[in-house]
């Protein structure tokens, strides 16, 4: 079995690519899914540098989503049989193998329209940006949604689901490429926020504030949000990256709420509910993943690489396991580069 496996934690240059690792068994509950596509995540490169809070056992195989064909199910598993095509979470064993177990309570069927590309792509992204919008800040249609930082894959994902359910939506990207990534997404209204006084812009655009915002990256943005956050409404925190410092006052004054939203804290019942309903948007097309790049399993390094350089301002960098293995094309020394991105 090929697999790509991290023997110690640090820089890119310590994943390996192997061809005879070893076929994983599966226990009840679980199947087992021969990986057809696997999408890399900036949470990914967090923990193959061993700077992520809940760290694996090294040696390990890397990838949190993918998408596949089930090959065998154990023998207390109704819901799903040998052939069926399924996107998944958090797999036992990564995903970055052509076979991985996975629970049967975190695989969903992956519509016949849908690619695997797209399908592995929706494990994390989107049923993160669900929780958030849906769940935690409860976003009804007619409502305004803000999503700082609007051209990553939890941002494009939010985006579009926000779209879809009827929410006015604006959003910020750091970049011309991602600016025009999050309008072509769906996004009403798109700001830099590498401009100074850009929080002011936007509220000269929506002076009432938002009722939802979702936040990538809280130690840099909270206080913005806080700015920009309306009566009553949310303020999702999804991603940070350090401590920051706030004045409780301007959520006291607004009754504002500030939630955070972790997605292994789903109950199976929501991770059913999200599925059903991202499911049925990818049928009738209002959902669209967005892939940038398709590389080979061997090629995993390179695919970390882009993500920490933000090459992925197009959309997800994804591993397609039909691709023919090569040898890596980024020189040496950015392989051997220690950092995660700051998002």
């Amino acid at each position: 079995m090929r697999a790509a496996i991290v023997h110690r934690f640090g820089s890119a240059s310590n994943i390996k690519f192997t061809t005879n690792a070893t076929v994983p068994e599966i226990k009840e509950n679980q199947l087992l899914v021969r990986v057809k596509a696997s999408a890399v995540n900036p949470v990914d490169t967090y923990i193959r540098s061993g700077e992520y809070a809940n760290l694996p056992q090294v040696p390990y195989i890397p990838g949190r989503e993918g998408a596949g064909i089930i090959e065998k199910v154990a023998s207390n598993v109704k819901k799903f049989s040998p052939g069926d095509r399924v996107w998944f979470t958090t797999p036992v064993t990564g995903s970055c193998a052509d076979l991985a177990v996975v629970a049967e309570s975190s695989a969903f069927r992956l519509p016949n329209k849908t690619s695997f590309a797209q399908g592995s792509t929706l494990g994390i992204a989107y049923l993160t940006a669900y929780r958030a919008l849906f769940i935690k800040a409860k976003a009804q249609p007619g409502q305004t949604c803000f999503i700082h930082g609007a051209s990553g894959g939890v941002g494009l994902a939010a985006v579009q689901l926000a779209k879809a359910h009827g929410l006015k939506v604006y959003g910020t990207a750091g970049s011309k490429e991602g600016l025009q990534l999050a309008k072509n997404a769906g996004a009403d209204h798109v700001f830099n926020h590498n401009e100074a006084n850009y929080v002011d812009t936007i509220l000269e655009n929506n002076s009432n504030g938002f009722d939802v915002i979702l936040e990538m990256l809280a130690n840099v943005n909270l206080n913005h949000d806080l700015a920009l956050v309306a009566k009553f409404g949310y303020i999702c925190v999804i991603g940070n990256r350090g401590k920051i410092e706030i004045d409780p006052r301007r959520i006291m004054q607004k009754e504002s709420s500030i939630v955070g939203v972790f997605l292994a804290h789903s109950e199976k019942h929501e991770y059913e509910h999200m599925a059903n309903s991202i499911n049925s948007m990818l049928e009738n097309g209002t959902l669209n993943p967005i892939i940038d790049t398709e590389l080979p399993l061997s090629n995993l390094p390179d695919a970390h690489i882009m993500v920490v350089e933000k090459s992925a301002s197009k959309g997800k960098i994804v591993i397609n396991m039909d691709l023919p293995d090569k040898e890596s094309t980024v020189p040496a020394e950015d392989l051997d580069r220690n950092s995660p991105p700051s998002d």
